[in-house]
């Protein structure tokens, strides 16, 4: 938010899901303060209409927007709602969701398919410009490798055992997340040049980040919402280790995506440098099936999401009195 220069406000919160009895008190008063400054704020403010996309710290703005009359469009960017998306829909007017297999858990009068909204720049699919940008071979297999903002462990770990073996199969974009982009740097430093050259890497991917997913033949990531969304608009196909303490969703969203055709499903606990190794390679020889991974996946983009979420805020907005 920093960097759009958008004005933001905060509130407190707290997750209740699979905490002791200590934290999830703490974290109820946490709620209950953040749900009285997000009714201040709300009444400051005089919205005409909110935007929730679920989780515990949306909750006190979307019960403080009840409280004052202000119209709630709920969005649900995973294929499984959680707790927080389960009780705030029964707040909202409108439900919009990512994909068809989500809409069953809400009334249909309520729902509405939107899909994903992602960079327009996605479905310009440059890969020779891409790849240029970021001064890759432009001839060379290509790896992306997504751990998220603040990295994923296991996925850097197993990267990094078996990093020489992938750097044979694929030039490597590797976003490690700042606290472990040092010892990825360390351990580039140690390659043959022959393979150093090939290996890239990235504390975070702002800017770099569309031309990576253009330029990647393959992509290795957690299964977030996100990932999903932007996968499908650059036709990317992927290997998906949801993270395995979020809940139900990460998992539903990567057994989805198998099921779909459009990525693999690989547990964290079976990750490992020689499991990973073997899973890229495997795809990464298999053109017709890379291809056909990249078709399935792309029928799940929605190009307009963006403007039909916003047109269903506009709706909702016009109809306060």
């Amino acid at each position: 938010m920093p960097r759009t220069g958008i004005r933001l406000r905060t509130v407190a919160g707290g997750a209740l899901r699979g905490m002791g009895p200590l934290r999830a008190s703490a974290s109820t008063l946490a709620l209950l303060r953040g749900c009285v400054s997000a009714v201040r704020i709300v009444r400051e403010f005089r919205p005409d209409v909110l935007l929730a996309t679920g989780g515990y710290a949306s909750a006190p703005a979307a019960i403080a927007a009840k409280v004052v009359g202000c119209p709630i469009l709920i969005y649900l960017p995973d294929i499984y709602p959680g707790l927080a998306v389960k009780f705030l829909s029964r707040l909202a007017d409108k439900t919009a969701v990512s994909f068809e297999e989500a809409a069953r858990y809400f009334p249909a009068s309520k729902v509405v398919m939107t899909g994903y909204p992602v960079r327009p720049a996605l479905f310009g699919r440059d890969r020779l410009s891409a790849r240029q940008r970021l001064g890759l071979d432009p001839g060379r297999k290509t790896l992306l490798v997504l751990g998220g903002s603040r990295g994923a462990h296991s996925i850097n770990a197993a990267v990094a055992d078996g990093l020489e073996q992938l750097l044979t199969m694929a030039q490597v974009i590797h976003m490690t997340g700042e606290n472990e982009y040092a010892a990825a740097m360390e351990a580039k430093s140690r390659l043959p040049a022959r393979l150093g050259c090939g290996y890239h890497v990235f504390a975070y991917l702002h800017d770099e980040l569309v031309p990576a997913l253009l330029s990647a033949d393959l992509a290795v990531a957690r299964a977030g919402a996100a990932t999903m969304g932007e996968f499908a608009a650059a036709g990317l196909p992927s290997i998906l280790v949801p993270y395995p303490h979020s809940g139900q969703h990460q998992e539903a969203n990567a057994v989805f995506m198998q099921e779909q055709g459009a990525g693999r499903h690989l547990p964290d606990a079976e990750l490992s440098g020689e499991v990973l190794a073997r899973a890229v390679g495997e795809l990464l020889k298999d053109e017709a099936r890379l291809r056909q991974m990249s078709d399935n996946v792309s029928h799940l983009a929605r190009r307009y999401a963006a403007r039909d979420i916003a047109r269903q805020l506009a709706a909702l907005a016009g109809g306060r009195q």
